[in-house]
């Protein structure tokens, strides 16, 4: 995707370039990271009109000595479900500039699947105006599967719609990953309409003839390979691999051995999911580069992991490089010892400086379900019931949480009984976990039993559930599980912990139940309040709101639960809670 500069601006490039006319900014005595070259250079490097003009001596109306420090092209991320960080677009772009990462790709699929095209033009409205380049990818899989009700169905006519708007770029990750390679024509429509654009990946544990059927689809990323050898045998397919580090799903230790300076330039940087605290206290792509340094990767293959290869893979021309003609994004820093921005250039202009953010602080526009229009708490309360009739003679699929993994796993075991019906068992961390639909009131639940959140009492519930996005809730008794469910209700949508009936900790999250209008600090406070909460009720994961959130994501394997019931991921279809 080639940028179109105007004659005039040509022009006036082309001549500060030559040395003819001073340059707006001149950056001198810098040490540069060139992701072209592979190569640490010194050199003078000059700005004009928000894009680099050249290396060498330049006039300029401003010159910054920089002493040898370094500079490298402005950060990246190749994956990321902005809506994960519980806070608007300009909050979120508020907390990773400073870091370093001045554009990122977006897959609004979250708040798509709530919304619709009008929560994805929400996204695409809400990031105007700031330092933060935000690129989108549509949504291409809304709702996630046929097992689940989503607020929203989105077809290849609606995606469409969307491609006329400059920064949407491409098709964002294709989960119905069996209805590629079985050819299902609506889901193959999707790519279709993609044309030229990228189309990413989403095949956790795909492989042999289905995973060939897969790339020759069209699919060009993976950001879902957790292993060693799955990611080896999709990057030998031609698959980007998203080499992903986020607060849930953990992959960079794992998947950075397969890196090497053959094939480096397949490999690319994301977040896919980052919450608060870790957007505060780790950092964002900054962080990842810091381990991938850690673990004896080359500095330079690094940055080129998180900026050019990731810019050529979804043609992005003109950024992710320091050259002349490509967009002055740039960080100033002191050294690999320990890579931390000093300053940050969006466009040539100074946006943040020694971790402070100093650029512009527009505020989101209103969200698309303002005013109870949709995306809020719609239950049918009258008909909802928690309680799950027993069957003595059988035993019970139990989801088992995998701390640090979206992943899960699961068990069969007996249950016990009271009055007829089947209850958790907190002494075997064996609790009741139910997925209410919330956006159409339909009535629908799915009930169930999870493994590895440790409560011995009371109960946790979130309207973030992905991708659907019902209310989720794990819990040790029917009586708190209602009043978790109705106390994210009375927020328009949120996060809560309860216990004796009572409210421990909570975040609203009124705009589409998934992002709060709070600062990102007072959301992080108040999502470590939760956790504190969960862990004085008996929890034992250090994330349980977060881990509980993807309990529903039918297109992770092993077991989930949607508010149609129990999946079984890998024969994509639902299944009963006792065994037959």
């Amino acid at each position: 995707m080639r940028e179109v500069l105007s004659p005039d601006a040509r022009r006036a490039i082309v001549e500060v370039a030559r040395g003819d006319a001073p340059a707006d900014l001149l950056l001198a005595n810098g040490r540069i990271v060139n992701v072209h070259s592979g190569e640490i250079h010194d050199a003078h490097l000059a700005i004009y009109d928000g894009r680099i003009v050249g290396f060498g001596e330049y006039e300029a109306r401003e010159i910054l000595d920089l002493q040898g420090q370094h500079v490298c092209p402005g950060l990246i991320d190749a994956h990321v479900h902005i809506e994960s960080s519980m806070v608007t677009v300009p909050e979120f772009a508020r907390a990773i500039i400073p870091r370093g990462t001045t554009a990122v790709v977006t897959d609004p699929h979250e708040i798509a699947n709530v919304l619709g095209v009008p929560g994805i033009r929400y996204m695409l409205e809400s990031s105007e105006g700031l330092p933060l380049h935000v690129f989108v990818m549509a949504s291409s899989c809304v709702p996630a599967t046929h097992m689940e009700t989503s607020g929203a169905r989105l077809d290849a006519k609606d995606l469409e719609s969307l491609f006329d708007h400059p920064r949407v770029i491409g098709l964002a990750e294709v989960m119905n990953f069996p209805g590629v390679y079985l050819g299902a024509p609506e889901v193959l429509a999707k790519i279709d309409a993609a044309g030229a654009r990228p189309v990413d990946g989403h095949a956790p544990g795909l492989s042999g003839l289905p995973l060939n059927a897969y790339a020759a689809a069209g699919i060009g990323s993976e950001h879902e390979a957790t292993d060693l050898e799955e990611a080896r045998e999709k990057l030998r397919l031609g698959f980007q691999i998203f080499i992903r580090e986020g607060t849930t799903a953990r992959n960079l230790d794992a998947l950075l051995p397969l890196v090497s300076p053959e094939n480096a330039a397949n490999c690319s940087l994301c977040t896919d999911d980052r919450h608060p605290a870790d957007l505060l206290e780790e950092g964002h792509i900054d962080a990842l580069i810091r381990m991938a340094i850690e673990r004896d990767l080359n500095p330079v293959t690094a940055i080129q992991m998180a900026t050019i290869n990731t810019a050529r893979y979804f043609g992005l021309r003109g950024r992710g490089a320091i050259a002349p003609g490509y967009r002055a994004d740039l960080i100033v820093f002191d050294g690999f010892e320990d890579f931390r921005p000093r300053k940050v250039f969006s466009d040539g202009e100074l946006v943040a400086e020694d971790g402070e953010y100093l650029g512009p602080r527009p505020q989101a526009p209103p969200h698309p379900g303002a005013g109870g229009a949709g995306g809020g708490v719609h239950v049918a309360w009258d008909e909802l019931s928690f309680a799950v009739p027993s069957d003595g003679s059988k035993r019970a699929r139990i989801i088992e949480a995998v701390p640090g993994q979206i992943v899960t796993g699961q068990t069969i075991e007996a249950l016990p009984a009271a009055d007829g019906l089947a209850v958790a068992d907190p002494e075997r961390d064996i609790l009741k976990i139910a997925v209410i639909e919330r956006h159409n009131a339909t009535g629908n639940i799915g009930l169930g039993f999870v493994r590895g959140f440790g409560l011995k009492r009371g109960a946790i519930a979130s309207t973030v559930a992905h991708d659907n996005h019902n209310i989720v809730i794990v819990g040790t008794d029917d009586d708190d599980m209602l009043a978790a469910a109705r106390t994210v209700a009375a927020s328009g949508g949120g996060q809560a912990v309860v216990a004796g009936g009572q409210t421990l900790a909570s975040v609203p999250l009124s705009i589409a139940g998934l992002m709060s209008e709070l600062p990102l600090e007072e959301v992080r406070d108040r999502v470590e309040a939760m956790t504190q909460a969960a862990r004085q009720l008996g929890g034992t994961l250090p994330d349980p709101l977060m881990t509980m959130s993807f309990l529903a994501l039918a297109v992770i394997p092993q077991l989930k639960i949607t508010d149609l019931g129990l999946v079984d991921v890998a024969e994509f279809r639902l299944v009963p809670l006792f065994e037959d």
